[in-house]
């Protein structure tokens, strides 16, 4: 699926299924937001249960901008989390 874009504060993001599951694997899916490239790259990291579609890349069709805006507000950076492929 490609990413989706929407623009938070003037900044615009890339958002994409972050394919990672969990126990609650179709009640709940990750989000990865990801700003700039390279070094200059800023990535955010939420989860959310979708009201739809239980498969990720349909559910993320789904949202619409003002629901994704509201996602990135709840994200977190992501250099911990294993979405974003930090292992410990």
């Amino acid at each position: 699926m490609p990413a989706r874009r929407i623009m938070v504060e003037g900044c615009e993001w890339q958002v994409y299924p972050s394919g990672f599951l969990t126990q609650s694997v179709g009640d709940e899916f990750g989000l990865i937001f990801v700003s700039g490239a390279g070094d200059d790259r800023v990535v955010r990291v939420t989860r959310y249960s979708p009201t739809g579609s239980r498969a990720r890349e349909q559910s993320l069709a789904e949202l619409d901008e003002r629901q994704l805006a509201d996602l990135f507000r709840t994200s977190q950076p992501g250099a911990r989390s294993p979405e974003a492929g930090y292992r410990s």
